[in-house]
């Protein structure tokens, strides 16, 4: 448990040393282990996670997710790999069927439990009390035929209950909580603090007995003082000559400014050709900015007719209620789909031209693409 522990904030992201030097038995560092479910707390907003792991979906809810991702060129692995680090291509080709075929068999299985979700809310239309949703939900249409599982819904509920009201109550005391971790962080700063004077003090004391017993160490001790002296000689001499070099350079990097400047025009066209033909993918009459959605929804199933066309709804009230089309939804979803399409073919062709590149330069050998 312990290994596990900080082997799962590492993960994280938490790189305390002192967490990580702690035994193995558990024996001791209960403030550290405080420090850490701090920072859990703070960085991964841990509770709301966990309320939200633990919600109980009484309507059927798809997650819908229209944001756009901002990934960053990660320019890991291009690198030439070694020996060691060469893996077997037919091992990556199976990799990969493997994991199409789980993909087409997920897609399945989706595609059957939306058909049989679609079923039950057009079998129960107008049954609902609620005209806004009109229809029941699995859990409810699971009751209707299951009154005895009422009891079970009911504990859960109150379960839930219980958790959101000491979630209520933990954010009215949270600052409290972090007054108080502010004066453990001073603590143990303190502490840090104090330990390294003490150990000086000890390796002091220590060097002094040495000394005093041996014969040689006042002869040591002498050459050593000569050899920082001469270290820092050699440190200063090092600091003009890195001062004369920098200085040449930047010479240099003036006269040449004139020479670069047309292999760097070269290079920013470059460059904006990639930009615009990239934008060339993006929409255009994408002035009013939609409010991107990210998270689960609601489904209600909805008539064709415009008075009530919508398909996703966030919450449920006899108002107008804040929801979007899944035809719309599916629109993006195509539109963003075409894009990287596109994108996978310039990759594509890209990597053709490498593998050109890197068979001119084999003699006898005949490269047949699959």
């Amino acid at each position: 448990q312990v290994r596990f522990v900080k082997s799962a904030l590492w993960y994280h992201g938490y790189g305390r040393p002192q967490l990580q030097r702690l035994p193995a038995d558990g024996s001791a560092g209960s403030r550290e282990l405080l420090l850490a479910f701090s920072w859990l707390l703070h960085r991964l907003g841990l509770l709301e996670q966990l309320l939200a792991r633990n919600r109980l979906q009484t309507g059927d809810e798809a997650s819908v997710c229209t944001c756009e991702d901002e990934l960053p060129n990660s320019q890991e692995g291009t690198a030439e790999a070694g020996p060691e680090d060469r893996v077997d291509v037919r091992y990556l080709q199976w990799l990969n069927g493997r994991l199409r075929l789980q993909w087409c068999s997920l897609h399945a299985q989706h595609q059957e439990q939306c058909k049989l979700l679609h079923k039950i809310h057009l079998f129960t239309s107008g049954s609902h009390m609620d005209q806004n949703l009109g229809h029941f939900s699995v859990t409810e249409t699971d009751l209707i035929r299951r009154p005895e599982k009422y009891k079970q819904l009911l504990q859960l509920l109150e379960s839930e209950t219980m958790q959101l009201e000491a979630f209520l109550e933990w954010k009215q005391l949270e600052p409290v909580y972090w007054q108080w971790m502010e004066t453990v962080l001073d603590n143990m700063a303190e502490e840090g603090n104090m330990c390294e004077p003490q150990d000086a003090h000890v390796e002091k004391r220590r060097l002094t007995k040495v000394t005093s017993c041996c014969p040689w160490a006042d002869k040591l001790t002498g050459q050593m003082d000569r050899l920082s002296r001469d270290l820092m000689a050699l440190q200063e001499q090092l600091h003009r000559l890195v001062a004369q070099r920098k200085a040449a350079w930047w010479e240099k990097v003036a006269a040449r400014e004139e020479l670069q400047k047309e292999r760097f025009s070269a290079t920013a066209r470059k460059i904006q050709e990639s930009v615009e033909l990239k934008l060339a993918g993006l929409t255009s009459h994408r002035a009013p900015k939609k409010s991107e959605m990210h998270g689960s929804c609601r489904l209600v199933l909805r008539n064709k007719h415009p008075a009530s066309k919508m398909g996703f709804d966030r919450g449920v009230s006899k108002e107008a209620v804040s929801a979007v089309s899944a035809a719309e939804v599916i629109r993006e979803l195509q539109v963003r789909e075409t894009g990287l399409q596109r994108e996978l073919e310039q990759l594509r062709q890209e990597c053709r031209l490498r593998l050109d590149e890197i068979a001119e330069g084999l003699e006898g050998v005949i490269c047949v693409s699959p």
